[in-house]
């Protein structure tokens, strides 16, 4: 017995070992290191936000934004039938006024995004960065190997129900009709997702964050923020359509010359410039509550255009489903994760063949 625990105390001694080297040596290591280091950081500084709308130090708008976010988690969980576990029951205020920078990169000659892999999640199409100077590094190494990149700041994200996601300070600045569906959003993480299917993941949860907040609104009585849920969710589906269109027209011109790379970067310099045309000239004017003098700063490039696709593709297939499922959410969803299970390695087959069988 005393040999056996000897052996198991030395196996656990190699694995601790091994851990901390890997943590300490590896890339990898290190940047998992410096985001539980900024996560433990994060849940430290956890309080309450029952306990803050009650105390009477708390300033009238944190107050009302607070408990706008137990209402709406509360309607995720009640209404929506979503798993919020313990997220947003918490509030953690930062240091710094942005939470994280997230990195995209495409290569230039073709819709080929660069990936990065993690433990759990699986490789994914962005990587987020807690050290900013890493970030800009990264995008900057990306570029001198020729590939597009998109950075930018993010003021929430999802631990996928790991850990009690607390609501934070960076999110907080938001409008309320903003706050509210970033809790939905988040929590549609708690309850589903698949590994490697970044997109598939992102859109559905756009499509539940923008359906669900224009029912927590409208069930609330609130008809002004309701409305404009609604025209957010048109604005989201139009862009859809246009990265969509744009993408396939790439796509189509890439294949078009596969043996000849300054050919595909000709006819991709043509078509972004077309397509900037058609995003001030045509998209803009139908925006309903995007504002139109933004679009001629819309970085345009294979790695935003990539990014912007991680939230917005085929948002009209969960919009068909949710009609086919007479405007009832809840089932909606259970239907969305029942065939996304069903297809996990091509959850979007699997929606639209289903879609597909509904029309005679």
């Amino acid at each position: 017995m005393a040999r056996v625990r000897r052996i198991v105390r030395r196996a656990l001694a190699g694995l601790t070992i091994a851990v901390v080297l890997f943590l300490a040596l590896t890339p990898m290591g290190c940047y998992l290191s410096r985001a539980g280091w900024e996560e433990a950081k994060i849940l430290a500084a956890r309080k309450d936000i029952a306990r803050l709308v009650a105390d009477p130090d708390t300033d009238s708008i944190t107050r009302a934004k607070l408990r706008l976010v137990l209402a709406a988690r509360s309607f995720a969980r009640d209404s929506i039938g979503l798993d919020v576990g313990e997220s947003f029951t918490t509030f953690s205020r930062l240091a710094r006024d942005t939470l994280v920078l997230v990195l995209s990169a495409a290569h230039r000659d073709r819709l080929e995004p660069h990936t990065w892999w993690f433990p759990i999640v699986g490789r994914v199409p962005y990587k987020g960065f807690f050290d900013f100077g890493a970030a800009v590094a990264a995008a900057h190494d990306l570029r001198e190997k020729g590939l597009d990149t998109y950075l930018r700041p993010s003021a929430a994200f999802s631990t996928l129900g790991w850990f009690n996601d607390p609501l934070l300070s960076t999110t907080l600045r938001y409008d309320s009709l903003d706050l509210a569906n970033t809790v939905i959003h988040e929590v549609t993480h708690n309850t589903f997702y698949a590994p490697g299917q970044a997109i598939f993941n992102e859109s559905f949860a756009t499509f539940v964050g923008a359906r669900g907040v224009e029912w927590f609104f409208r069930t609330a009585g609130d008809s002004a923020h309701a409305r404009e849920a609604l025209d957010d969710w048109e604005d989201d589906k139009l862009l859809g359509r246009f990265w969509t269109r744009l993408w396939r027209e790439l796509d189509s011109a890439y294949r078009a010359s596969p043996d000849d790379r300054d050919a595909r970067l000709r006819a991709r310099d043509t078509i972004y410039a077309r397509a900037r045309r058609t995003l001030i000239d045509s998209v803009g004017p139908r925006l309903r509550r995007i504002d139109p003098r933004a679009l001629p700063r819309v970085q345009l490039d294979n790695a935003a255009l990539l990014a912007r696709r991680i939230y917005q593709t085929d948002l009209d297939v969960f919009d068909t489903v949710y009609e086919a499922e007479r405007r009832d959410l809840r089932r909606t969803i259970e239907r969305v994760i029942t065939l996304a299970k069903r297809g996990k390695d091509d959850p979007y087959g699997e929606l639209r063949a289903w879609v597909s069988r509904l029309r005679p």
